[in-house]
């Protein structure tokens, strides 16, 4: 990888990010959210009000093999409110870090927030005043730098050893995988400290870690090995100051994709901060991990996404993977933020292709026809061809969250599917390999809420045949709101 050819590179990048947590302070205070009208939905954006202490799950249906044994951490915002204050955005409560354990057939649960600057801060005043994606800064913030405002509330990875819970605007925060407690924050090397390390790290198929940090002109470059030490960092320069909240890589190249949701001043709430521009087109950069400086551009139509799966590299150099392709950041702009008043402003609906990039610079969008969120590969074939990629289905158009899992087969074109019904809100589920090397022969781990009796559950797919239902389900005595990502570790 490139190195950083001068202190003053990172300085700068620093200095970039404090300047727009400084902007902030000036913004108008969010707008109070309390007291919206209640909807069945709204359940999966309610406050947890303190941790949750471990305890086990009641089984409800099946039976895990007695053979399966692991720990699925989750996380995901649960406190937005304090005192008729509200945060202003779906993206900006604080995070709390759930731990699911499976061993014998038998599940447990326990659950905590992790302790933040921004949460310390927050419940001294008893307000909500720290911005975020979609929420200007309240009277009494505190910004000195990002890591003032981590909600550390978006994803939950294991590397080196370590469990890191992640947010895409500041350092990762360290937890104890046993009790979830949090040891402080992530620094990778003194002159990194408080540099965006994202939510999304890819990892390659020796284990090693490639991440991004930071939107703009430039993006920082992280690359991790399998123990989690730092390799190396650069400042990779950027075509345009798009907006990315994840990438993907292949065997030789980073793909990030920029969309034409851009950065248009600094600031906060970050959402305000950006312009949409359709006519300017998505824009896919491809670059070699091993020199930087060798990048192509590829054009497609305009798209907005979250979220992109594994990618592959075929014998020609085609490259393959799988996007939640929105037709505009409606989403981001405007729905997530209402959530929180309990309204639900509908957003195109995120749809399931595969971005195909040719050697001969043509890049073409394949479009299966499923709604998805989320996607999910087997973590064995990082880096190759897969045949099943899951995701969250099952939009009903009468509230935001989904009610099914699936699984889309790119050989056969078939999409798999369970839906759990009305009364269910899915969440994104992992894939927990098994014994086999085949895809299919594995398991699918993840996590609902049950609003028909008001309680979070935990439920095992097999990968091969989600239609055929949960081979087990247990039900916690506690209603969990809606989190975002995680990963399965297996004993």
């Amino acid at each position: 990888m490139i190195r950083l050819q001068a202190s003053a590179d990172r300085r700068q990048f620093i200095q970039s990010l404090l300047a727009a947590a400084a902007a902030s302070a000036v913004i108008t205070p969010e707008r109070l959210l309390a007291g919206a009208a209640p909807a069945d939905w709204t359940l999966g954006v309610a406050d947890v009000e303190a941790d949750i202490a471990p305890r086990a799950l009641t089984p409800i249906a099946g039976r895990a093999p007695a053979d399966f044994a692991g720990v699925l951490y989750r996380n995901g915002p649960a406190k937005f409110r304090r005192s008729g204050s509200s945060a202003g955005h779906w993206f900006d409560g604080d995070g709390l870090i759930r731990r699911f354990r499976i061993a014998d057939g038998r599940a447990s649960l326990a659950a905590r927030f992790a302790d933040t600057a921004k949460r310390r801060l927050e419940t001294q005043l008893d307000r909500i005043v720290m911005p975020g994606f979609g929420t200007a800064a309240g009277e009494g913030a505190n910004i000195g730098n990002n890591d003032d405002a981590n909600a550390a509330n978006t994803n939950v990875r294991l590397l080196g050893g370590e469990l890191l819970a992640l947010w895409e605007g500041g350092s990762a925060t360290r937890l104890d995988p046993e009790t979830l407690a949090t040891e402080g924050i992530k620094t990778f090397r003194d002159d990194l400290r408080h540099m965006p390390f994202s939510a999304h790290p890819r990892i390659e198929a020796d284990g090693s870690v490639w991440n991004f940090g930071g939107n703009g002109k430039v993006t920082g470059l992280w690359h991790l090995g399998a123990d989690g030490r730092l390799i190396d960092f650069a400042v990779l320069p950027l075509p345009r100051a798009s907006y990315f909240h994840d990438f993907t890589i292949t065997a030789r190249h980073i793909v990030i994709v920029l969309q034409p949701w851009l950065q248009t001043r600094f600031g906060f709430p970050i959402s305000k901060t950006m312009a949409w521009q359709p006519e300017l087109g998505t824009q896919v950069m491809v670059v070699a991990k091993d020199d930087l400086s060798r990048r192509r551009i590829y054009e497609l139509p305009a798209f907005s996404a979250f979220h992109y799966g594994d990618g592959w590299e075929e014998a020609d150099g085609t490259i393959r993977f799988a996007g939640c392709l929105e037709a505009d950041p409606t989403f981001g702009q405007s729905s997530a933020s209402a959530l929180l008043q309990g309204e639900y402003i509908a957003p195109p609906r995120a749809m399931l292709k595969q971005i195909v990039l040719y050697p001969d610079g043509k890049a073409v969008l394949a479009a299966t026809g499923a709604a998805g969120e989320f996607p999910v590969s087997d973590p064995r074939r990082a880096e190759q061809p897969h045949r099943l990629t899951a995701h969250v289905t099952g939009y009903d158009g009468k509230g935001p969250f989904p009610h099914a899992i699936a699984t889309w087969d790119w050989q056969s074109g078939r999409s798999d599917s369970f839906d759990f019904g009305a009364d269910q809100l899915v969440e994104e589920f992992q894939y927990a390999p098994g014994n086999s090397a085949r895809e299919g022969d594995g398991w699918l781990i993840g996590s609902t809420l049950n609003l028909k009796v008001g309680a979070s559950e935990l439920h095992l797919f097999r990968a091969g045949d989600v239609a055929a239902g949960p081979v087990a389900s247990w039900r916690a005595d506690v209603a969990l709101p809606i989190g975002f990502h995680g990963m399965f570790v297996g004993a």
